[in-house]
């Protein structure tokens, strides 16, 4: 018997060890192998270790292998600790409305709305008769996402005729669309699957065609528009135009009056519209105005005018008018608003009695009613300090209001009808948090800070006042900075999670966005991308000097392009951060600008630089994250990538973890969630998607925790 007991102990000691060694080696962060690949260009050799780790075709064994084990070294350092990410996510739910319908919008004969179903991951499309207020289910997106590992529907749109639906879905991530139909009446689908689509549609005046824009299979640019014939195969469909430059991409649509068939052409500093008479689908398309160098515009069908929202002689755009057989040449055009200096002109919506823009100033949007009959101006006003508001769906050019979206830090998503006669805002739907949400208890503040050029930047910050004690809460600031995308201070269910465990949340409005106007776009992209970068220090430093958070607490956040600006700053200043988010981050600036095959590269010149330019080469060397990665002592780095990914290559993401890890002299962990079933935009459905989100807050939690036993 004894002998039997010593065996069983010494089995299970064995066993134990076993254990703790594979619990060790799980917590052991994956050490990627090295093989030098060399790039030359202007006399710079640049070495690297890991550009094995792409794989176009996303199928390389050893590759996939790599990237599993990322996603088991995060498991596991969950595991070793205090793991939050299930708390956050049942909290962010809790949040949410299981059941909700989004407010009726007209069109045609019918009101189109989405319908949230219990514990339903994806949205029902429902449009119900105006007369007879019967509902129709017009597309079920749960049937068509199920089985399905990822499902996104990008796009739908109703034929003239109301008794079709076209519609993109992305199966992977990778937003290349397939397009379908179906034929409403009978709840059934057509054969057609077009495929390798960017996913616009626009229809035929009789619903017979639909135009749409293929993507080149390399690139993934879209610069091919095709008519389609309902019924054929995608075979024979018809080439209407086909871009030659690959710094522009293309786009297709119906105007609001549907008209016509709208075919736009843009890249980021340059634009040119075409157009189809929707009732002559097999015409050729006419130009509005032929593109021009450093022009940008957008038009919009007004009766017999054309409504033209233009930079010509005007940075912050200016609108303009012209009969529609005269739009070729800019001097027939007449001045409608004219350019100001400090406002933006965002957009534009036209009605039979007034023009509607949406501007933009002292960082603020607003909305403008200008009366057509006696050019009198009107503007709708808002209470909070800083908010987010933007037009909603206003389909019917026939209308006497429009409708607007709007938030702010502390206030829910609400959608406003505005009247185009008196500009009074009607509350049509605030979206409900659940469970003790109280906007009182929130303190939300905005000002402007003084960076090192003495530039002012604007900042957003949310706390709540219960719990803020100056110089000691934990700090997150937040930031973009790139493609004149502005970083506005919208609602945010799962943020509550953050901010009720004392975090002050910051909005950096740093250059590069739009905040203050095209300028400020201007001074934060090229040769002046540095702004964005030091903008963002700037603020974060400001914060703490003014008591917004502990210097031992200071945690950022940003994705894609925004990622970038983490993998600047990270390189720039280590010792400001105790840990950094960096979403799908654009981060191997240097070699993916200088490979034309990669998907959005040749479009992004004029945002950052073609390296073929020496003195352009040089600048983006400066600071791209992946080449200036050095013996830091880095603070903690949670990395996301999709290896679906169009936007950004997963692969910049893994070698950028590696690189890190391989030069880091702190003992933080550098950590990558890499989704296999996802793209830009991570994993699909309504609460999947959370479960990233709660990782992320997990994350910081976990951080605070252990960067508090200091304190």
């Amino acid at each position: 018997m004894n002998f039997f007991k010593i065996f069983f102990f010494v089995l299970l000691n064995i066993f134990l060890n076993y254990v703790l060694t594979q619990e060790l080696d799980d917590l052991k962060p994956p050490i990627a192998k090295k093989i030098p690949k060399k790039f030359e260009a202007h006399g710079v050799e640049r070495i690297d270790n890991y550009y094995w780790m792409r794989d176009d075709s996303r199928s390389n064994k050893e590759v996939i292998k790599h990237l599993k084990q990322e996603n088991k070294y995060l498991e596991s350092w969950f595991r070793s600790g205090v793991d939050y990410r299930k708390e956050i996510f049942n909290e962010i739910v809790s949040r949410i409305p299981k059941k909700e319908d989004s407010v009726p919008v007209p069109m045609g004969s019918y009101e189109y709305y989405r319908r949230y179903k219990q514990d339903r991951e994806y949205p029902i499309y429902i449009r119900r008769n105006k007369n007879t207020l019967k509902e129709q289910v017009i597309l079920d997106v749960n049937g068509l996402a199920e089985g399905k590992n990822f499902y996104q529907l990008s796009n739908w749109s109703i034929s003239p005729s109301e008794n079709k639906l076209a519609f993109a879905e992305d199966l992977t991530g990778r937003r290349e669309y397939i397009i379908r139909i179906k034929r409403i009446s009978s709840d059934s689908f057509l054969d057609e699957r077009l495929t390798g689509t960017s996913g616009d549609i626009a229809w035929s005046k009789d619903g017979k065609f639909i135009f749409y824009v293929k993507r080149d299979p390399e690139t993934l640019l879209p610069y091919q528009v095709y008519r389609h014939r309902i019924g054929d195969k995608q075979s024979e469909d018809v080439l209407i135009y086909q871009e030659e430059d690959n710094t522009f991409h293309v786009s297709v649509g119906n105007t609001r009056s549907m008209k016509y068939v709208e075919i736009y052409i843009s890249s980021t500093t340059s634009s040119e519209t075409l157009l189809i008479d929707s009732s002559s689908p097999s015409d050729l398309p006419n130009t509005v105005l032929k593109r021009e160098k450093n022009h940008i515009y957008s038009v919009e069908d007004d009766g017999d005018l054309m409504i033209i929202r233009t930079n010509w002689k005007a940075k912050n755009f200016r609108l303009m008018s012209v009969p529609k057989n005269q739009s070729t040449k800019k001097t027939n055009w007449q001045e409608l608003l004219p350019h100001n200096e400090e406002i933006l002109i965002q957009s534009f919506l036209s009605f039979p009695t007034h023009l509607v823009t949406l501007e933009r100033s002292k960082g603020l949007s607003n909305f403008r009613l200008i009366d057509k009959n006696d050019n009198s101006h009107k503007f709708v006003n808002f209470q909070d300090q800083t908010y987010e508001t933007y037009f909603a769906a206003n389909p019917e050019y026939e209308n006497t209001k429009f409708y607007i979206g709007y938030s702010s830090l502390r206030t829910p998503d609400t959608v406003y009808s505005i009247s185009l006669k008196s500009s009074r805002k009607k509350l049509l739907k605030q979206v409900e948090v659940k469970g003790p949400f109280e906007p009182n208890r929130y303190k939300v503040e905005r000002f402007f800070i003084k960076g090192r050029d003495n530039t002012s930047i604007p900042v957003s910050l949310i706390y709540r006042k219960d719990s803020f004690i100056r110089g000691s809460n934990p700090l997150f600031v937040y930031g973009y900075g790139s493609y004149g995308i502005s970083m506005d201070t919208g609602f945010s269910y799962s943020r509550i999670s953050l901010i009720d465990r004392g975090f002050v949340f910051a909005i950096a409005h740093i250059r590069g966005g739009q905040e203050l106007g095209r300028k400020w776009y201007e001074d934060g992209k090229m040769m002046k991308k540095k702004n964005t970068f030091n903008d963002f220090i700037d603020v974060t430093e400001s914060l703490l000097n003014k008591g917004y958070g502990h210097r031992e607490r200071v945690y950022a956040g940003g994705g894609s392009a925004g990622g970038l600006l983490m993998g600047a700053v990270v390189n720039q200043k280590p010792e400001l951060f105790k840990g950094v988010i960096s979403n799908v981050p654009f981060v191997d600036i240097v070699t993916t600008m200088s490979d034309s095959s990669i998907p959005l590269t040749t479009g992004e010149y004029s945002e950052w630089g073609n390296p073929e330019d020496e003195r352009e080469f040089k600048y983006i060397l400066s600071y791209s994250p992946y080449d200036n990665i050095k013996a830091y002592h880095y603070p903690s780095i949670l990395v996301t990538t999709g290896l679906w990914d169009s936007q950004v290559q997963y692969y910049e993401p893994a070698k950028y973890v590696a690189k890190i890890r391989e030069f880091n002299k702190s003992n933080n962990p550098i950590l990558m969630k890499a989704n296999l079933t996802a793209g830009h935009s991570g994993i699909s459905g309504r609460f999947a998607s959370l479960k990233e989100v709660a990782m992320e807050y997990a994350f910081l939690l976990r951080i605070d925790k252990e960067k508090g036993k200091s304190h």
